[in-house]
């Protein structure tokens, strides 16, 4: 069996949080999708496509509107990988709130919600989705993103043929409203002195060169940047080992403006540097 990691997509997650925009963009993309497939029939139609050759790279939607076959998910990747398919399973979170007013802006009960409240459907399908979450291979939290952000990260993560290199999210947030649900590594950029305390400094951002200098000329920086990334290559090196080709990298301040921002750039330039394609997403900027 030829290796198919990278052509085989599995998109999962919470009813709301955007599998069918994620279905669009895969398709725009060229992936042949298949929405609502019962986990029962997944090896089927992998070695149909996939194995055959009839379409190189395929993107299965599976659900909780599969109802009762949701539970063979797990045992049917299982069977993938025994058959020498190495398929990634791509997760797709949002908060409570989100989801609730994404879930009533269109009209729609929530699939596991029953008889009871829409609060108590999304309870339910967390609990029942909690197992795949923790083995996906990449999970995006779409509380915070529109479309068009989801795209391009969609984009960045399966836009080309090849997955051999590990891809990267740099995501900048503010402490004050929440370390990122999304993220695999977090850095806190606190220890910097804060641009917020100079006057001048104050109303920029991290995007602007004269933050960007202030932040990144403290000799502290400089040496965080050299040992982070360090770090972030030892753990390029293992996660490419076992299997995982995606890591959403988040970096931290106490509003998002400033240090985390600066900070982010700088991260994700250097990670394209050694080769990593890597997208930065500044989620609090504009936000105070």
């Amino acid at each position: 069996m030829d290796d198919t990691n990278g052509n085989l997509i599995i998109v999962t997650g919470m009813s709301g949080a955007g599998r069918s925009s994620v279905a669009d963009v895969l398709e725009d993309l060229g992936w042949f999708v298949v929405d609502n497939l019962p986990p029962m029939f997944l090896t089927t139609m992998v070695e149909q496509t996939i194995g055959t050759g009839t379409q190189p790279r395929l993107a299965v939607v599976v659900d909780v509107r599969t109802g009762m076959f949701f539970d063979e998910l797990s045992s049917a990747l299982h069977d993938l990988r025994i058959k020498g398919y190495r398929p990634l399973t791509l997760f797709l979170e949002a908060s409570d709130d989100v989801i609730v007013r994404r879930q009533e802006g269109v009209r729609r009960p929530h699939p596991l919600q029953g008889e009871g409240r829409l609060l108590t459907g999304i309870q339910r399908e967390r609990e029942l989705l909690g197992d795949i979450r923790a083995g996906a291979d990449l999970v995006i939290d779409t509380s915070n993103m529109n479309v068009h952000q989801l795209a391009a990260k969609i984009v960045n993560a399966f836009g080309e043929e090849e997955n051999a290199e590990l891809r990267a999210t740099v995501v900048s947030f503010g402490f004050k409203y929440g370390i990122p649900v999304d993220a695999d590594v977090v850095a806190d950029m606190r220890f910097i002195p804060n641009p917020y305390w100079q006057p001048d400094l104050r109303p920029m951002t991290g995007q602007d060169k004269p933050v960007s200098d202030f932040v990144l000329g403290h000799p502290l920086a400089q040496q965080f940047l050299q040992n982070y990334v360090d770090v972030l290559d030892t753990l390029r090196t293992g996660y490419l080992n076992e299997g995982k080709r995606f890591v959403t990298v988040a970096i931290g301040c106490t509003g998002g403006k400033h240090r985390s921002v600066a900070m982010s750039e700088e991260i994700a330039r250097r990670l394209r540097e050694k080769g990593s394609p890597t997208l930065v997403v500044h989620r609090d900027l504009g936000r105070e």
